[in-house]
């Protein structure tokens, strides 16, 4: 599920992101650039406890 919740959390981001580009405001657009990184080191944490929990088969 975590995985789920960081793609969901980088495609909000990159919408709010879009948005504030659109409506020319600069909060809105690092709001949105804050949660597509937040969302991406949540997917790389899930990737790298899946690799672990690979290696020790659990």
């Amino acid at each position: 599920m975590i995985k789920g919740n960081a793609k969901t959390k980088q495609i909000t981001g990159r919408l709010r992101e879009s948005l504030g580009k659109a409506l020319g405001d600069k909060s809105m657009q690092r709001q949105g650039r804050s949660e597509q990184l937040r969302g991406k080191a949540q997917e790389m944490t899930g990737k790298a406890a899946d690799r672990v929990r690979r290696a020790t088969k659990h």
